[in-house]
């Protein structure tokens, strides 16, 4: 008798829905359904109900279930992916206290820096934590509504990510695995647990109010009966799920060392697996852990397809057009580069600043030229922290590339120029969400009393598509240049970033 699996992602955009057959890892059925943020708020905030989540994960898996034409029975699994770092505040009754505050919230600046300068400052953090407290990491989200709302923060039971919050939906049980919880910003990335000053520096009675850690292998539950039974579904295994980067490592295969992930969506990351902690003493490259029991060194930009999105929109084109416009541009924009600093940057930490084209003048004035930049712009962006993954020991033997920007030829071909590593595509475009499902067939496998491992799970079925781009020699000595002068240019505009954000 065949069984299938379910890969839940629950993004910023919306939510997808996957259902798998276990033993041939094929896509059999596919769901979506789009999110609304809350409109109208302050500078830098970014808010979603969470009650949105639900209804769009209703909504995309009973798509899911309906496109695969199968027994609903036969559904043995689900994972649960979902965007990293936002803060789900729940009552003692488990409901909601507030919309969850997102990963891209950036109005937490102040309660960031009080919290590393309340454990004695950056270096002293890393040392503790194994992770420096970046801009939009959850505890800084606490903190804020400790001070800003009171009487919603007296309220505070449990803390809770978006995916612990779907797990909750799903089975009753307030969990949390090692590779979500390790972009909390609360927790020590090598003995992994809890940091007890860490929480404290956010409120004495934190502590509390956290789940207990557990490794990803552990599943959360059973699908709660009365949900199931809405679904058609039996008795469904939930998984420990994790965070969008860590399904998206088990979805492309990255579970091994030398492969990389390069995900080219709103953000733009890259990130590899370790059999070891990976500690950037600098703090610039995230050293989380992953979704199966390892670490998971990664680069977050804030601007990838969020800025061709503008582009699009000026020049009105569709992604076809876009490439088609970029194309006409050679190799290097003759010069132009763009700081794609949309919405202010993680890596370089520059969260006040802003885009900035460098380079314009009659011969690079025009739409191929300024599309192209903005595509080249983003992968050098990348480009500056890649290079400080390779110091810190990252040896990439392969990029898998996965996101909305993967679907570009040129862009893929830039970022293995830029990157001077073979870049390829795979066959399942949606890797958080695979990644969902496989790591739920994993745990089920491990649940049955086999000796399954991830590597073996995802070796077997995770493919590699036609869509690939070899390093093209000819344009190494160029971009190694240009990656020079963009680096070179933020630094040197660090000062005027600083003015306007005091003035």
């Amino acid at each position: 008798m065949p069984v299938y699996a379910v890969g839940v992602d629950s993004g910023t955009q919306g939510t997808k829905a996957l259902v798998v057959d276990c033993e041939s890892g094929r896509v059999l059925g596919r769901g979506h359904a789009a999110h609304a943020m809350i409109p109208r708020l302050e500078a830098g905030a970014s808010e979603q109900d969470p009650a949105t989540w639900v209804k769009a994960t209703e909504t995309a898996l009973a798509a899911a279930l309906r496109a695969a034409r199968i027994d609903a029975k036969n559904v043995v699994s689900l994972g649960v992916s979902g965007q990293q770092h936002g803060f789900v505040p729940l009552d003692a009754k488990g409901r909601p206290i507030r919309p969850a505050k997102l990963w891209n919230d950036t109005s937490t600046i102040r309660e960031t820096e009080d919290i590393v300068a309340a454990l004695g400052g950056k270096n002293q953090v890393i040392a503790r934590l194994g992770i420096n407290l970046a801009v939009g990491f959850t505890a800084s989200k606490v903190l804020w509504l400790k001070r800003r709302e009171p009487r919603n923060f007296g309220k505070l039971a449990a803390v809770l990510l978006p995916h612990n919050y779907l797990n909750y939906w799903l089975t009753g049980r307030a969990h949390m695995e090692y590779g979500d919880a390790s972009g909390t910003g609360l927790m020590d990335i090598r003995k992994l647990r809890w940091d007890e000053a860490a929480v404290a520096a956010v409120d004495p009675d934190l502590a509390a109010k956290l789940p207990p850690l557990s490794h990803p292998r552990e599943p959360v539950g059973f699908m709660r009966k009365s949900l199931a039974g809405r679904f058609g579904l039996g008795r469904v295994l939930v998984a420990g799920g994790g965070g969008d980067n860590m399904m998206g490592a088990i979805g492309s295969g990255n579970v091994r060392p030398g492969v990389c992930t390069l995900s080219l969506g709103t953000s733009g990351t890259v990130y590899s697996h370790f059999a070891r902690p990976f500690v950037d003493p600098e703090g610039e490259i995230a050293a989380f852990c992953d979704s199966t029991g390892g670490w998971l060194p990664l680069l977050c930009t804030m601007n990838a397809t969020n800025t061709t999105e503008i582009v699009k929109a000026l020049f009105r084109l569709d992604n076809a057009g876009l490439e088609r416009l970029a194309r006409r541009a050679g190799p290097g924009t003759d010069g132009l580069l763009f700081l794609p600093f949309v919405d202010g940057e993680r890596v370089p930490v520059l969260p006040f600043s802003s885009a900035v084209f460098f380079g314009l003048d009659r011969r690079t004035f025009d739409a191929a030229h300024i599309a192209r930049s903005v595509m080249e712009g983003t992968v050098f962006n990348l480009g500056y922290g890649f290079a400080r993954m390779r110091k810190l020991g990252l040896k990439p033997a392969e990029i898998r590339a996965t996101g909305g920007g993967a679907k570009s030829r040129l862009w893929l071909q830039i970022a293995a120029d830029v990157f001077g590593t073979p870049v390829v595509t795979l066959r399942e475009k949606e890797a958080a969400a695979y990644g969902a499902a496989l790591q739920s067939i994993w745990c089920w496998s491990l649940a049955k009393g086999e000796k399954a491992s991830i590597a073996e799970i995802t070796s077997s079925r995770v493919a590699k598509d036609k869509l690939a781009a070899e390093p093209d020699s000819r344009n190494a000595a160029l971009y190694a240049e240009l990656q020079d002068r963009f680096n070179s240019l933020w630094r040197r505009l660090v000062p005027e970033f600083k003015a306007r954000r005091e003035g």
